[in-house]
């Protein structure tokens, strides 16, 4: 299954370093881009169904180190 979530950030500047904090993940493969203008980015990822997924909530905390909030 694929699940997809949008981040809003107060600028394009921090929505970037997300993005390249990202790149680097280790926690899962992520697939991210700047999403809907420069501030917000849409986070897409998938899951095989089995057991817990504690993604999102991985990625709600990294997002949060950079005073971002989940907005779809």
């Amino acid at each position: 299954m694929e699940t997809q979530i949008v981040y809003g950030f107060a600028s394009g500047q921090v929505a970037n370093r997300f993005l390249n904090a990202l790149k680097y993940w280790s926690v899962a493969t992520v697939d991210a881009k700047l999403y809907g203008g420069a501030n917000m980015v849409k986070v897409s990822y998938r899951f095989e169904g089995k057991g817990f997924d504690s993604t999102s909530s991985e990625l709600d905390d990294l997002a949060a180190s950079y005073d971002g909030k989940e907005v779809s």
